[in-house]
């Protein structure tokens, strides 16, 4: 038995090893492309980029790890269907269950160690990736010049060359005009040749130009239609123009320690208690005072502390139309029609700051996804795994083709699904236990549904079944038209 066991984990690691990396390829692909614009033609260093990859594929080992865990069950199980030592196991008396033990084992590692990764490691790379990625943001991009275009990567400057040598730079029909001086003076700068570079630092703009003439306009101050123009005419130009943004700064992580994807479990817990004692607070801060002070003024034996509960509660007040019932017709009509008024009037005196409750609703929001995305990762990679083993024992085709059309089909439905359970969590309509498990109780009845038609030998994938299905059906219904045909024949 250990040895059949053993034959089955060797079988499983190799294939998890490489389509987890095969995975991890595609999804960095994914993420260059996404933010290719923003690395290329900035100077930056080779070891920036890699430290970005880096955080960014730690951060995609929560998607990566479910989609390999699938692909590598449908392949380990397929390859044992096709060469049939599958059917040489359960022929010796091993069921199903038996022989994905040591695999189930090897998962249920595989999946708390996949809850510490996205606990522990997946926001510390988080805050690492959106730091570098704001750091990239903020700097220029690098001095390049094209021939016959304008270079406004400087502020208040711009550049044009007819031409630059690409061995020694030299830069030919150079036009330069600079619009940094206050009160909207403006130079116009034209040269044959010359040199325009950063310094080694890329805290200076080094100029050094030949043969050429400068045009300085000057407003008056005070009199706008009063200016003067002056012209120079030069051999050689030399200028030192300080710089910023140009070269690469590292700010400080701890500003990014807010975002919900870079906090743990534990903080996020926190979090949400902060975050549903700040809402609370608002909406009873904001209508308690608006029903109490305005709607209800002039009437103050109908707004009790109970009233209040319910407010809080986000219940309808039915303790003011149970009182207003007591009263009399026209004294009851006084009261709607005065706080029918007063709440045409309320919107100009309500207090409460709709942005900063919205902000703290959305923070809440995010919060409780995250925590329920830390906490559904590790079953949903066990839900994949069954799917998985059983649908290769199913299929019992190896290789790269049925299974990466299968699996890509499943994890497909399940991101979909995902996407739109965490999209309505975010934005309020569902629960975010309901939003961010709705996957789970979608596939997890389909796990046991194929592991049990995978345990009893089902051919519910095997296209030859049907297509023998399909022939005995053709000539059922074959034999029968020509029974029929043959009795009508008969008769006349």
């Amino acid at each position: 038995m250990k040895t059949i066991y053993k034959f089955i984990l060797k079988s499983y690691i190799s294939p998890m090893v490489v389509t987890f990396f095969i995975v991890m390829f595609v999804l960095m692909m994914n993420f260059v492309w996404r933010y290719i614009d923003e690395l290329v033609g900035k100077g930056l260093d080779m070891g920036v980029i890699t430290e970005l990859m880096l955080y960014a594929m730690a951060n995609m080992i929560p998607m990566g790890l479910p989609l390999a865990t699938l692909f590598a069950a449908i392949m380990t199980m397929g390859n044992l269907g096709e060469n049939y030592e599958l059917l040489a196991m359960k022929s010796a008396g091993m069921s199903l269950p038996q022989i994905l033990r040591p695999l189930a084992i090897v998962i249920l590692f595989v999946s708390v160690a996949s809850f510490f990764v996205a606990n522990n490691l997946v926001p510390y790379a988080n805050k690492k990736m959106f730091s570098i990625l704001y750091d990239i943001r903020q700097q220029k991009q690098a001095l390049e010049f094209k021939d016959g275009l304008f270079f406004n990567g400087i502020d208040n400057m711009s550049i044009r060359v007819g031409h630059q040598d690409p061995e020694t730079k030299l830069l030919t029909d150079v036009l330069i005009y600079d619009n940094r001086k206050p009160g909207g003076n403006m130079s116009v700068t034209a040269a044959d040749s010359g040199y325009i570079r950063l310094s080694d630092d890329k805290r200076f703009l080094l100029v050094t130009l030949y043969h050429g003439e400068t045009y300085n306009m000057t407003r008056d101050i005070q009199w706008y239609d009063k200016s003067s123009l002056d012209h120079y005419i030069f051999d050689e130009q030399n200028g030192m123009i300080p710089m910023e943004g140009f070269d690469f700064k590292r700010s400080d992580e701890s500003g990014f320690s807010s975002n919900s994807q870079t906090r743990n479990i534990v903080e996020l817990e926190r979090d949400i208690d902060s975050l549903d004692r700040l809402v609370n607070q608002s909406a009873t801060g904001s209508y308690g005072p608006l029903l109490q002070d305005y709607l209800f003024r002039n009437y103050p034996e109908l707004f009790v502390d109970s009233l209040l509960a319910t407010v809080e509660g986000h219940q309808h007040p039915m303790l003011v139309e149970d009182s207003i019932k007591g009263l009399r017709t026209r004294e009851a009509g006084k009261i709607y029609n005065d706080a029918y008024k007063q709440a045409l009037n309320s919107s100009n005196v309500l207090t409460f700051d709709e942005t900063a409750s919205k902000d703290s609703l959305n923070k809440l929001y995010r919060a409780k996804v995250e925590w329920h995305r830390k906490m559904s990762l590790p079953v949903s990679i066990m839900i994949f795994f069954l799917i998985g083993a059983a649908l290769g024992a199913i299929i019992r085709k190896g290789g790269l083709g049925m299974p990466v059309i299968v699996s890509v089909a499943f994890f497909v439905i399940y991101y979909v699904i995902s996407l739109t359970g965490e999209k309505m969590t975010k934005e309020g309509t569902w629960e975010a236990f309901i939003g961010m498990w709705v996957s789970t109780y979608i596939l997890f009845p389909v796990a046991i549904y194929l592991t049990y038609k995978a345990t009893n030998d089902s051919n519910l994938l095997n296209m030859d079944w049907y297509i023998i299905k399909y022939r005995q059906l053709k000539k059922y219904f074959s034999d029968r038209f020509s029974h029929k045909s043959n009795l009508k024949s008969k008769k006349i």
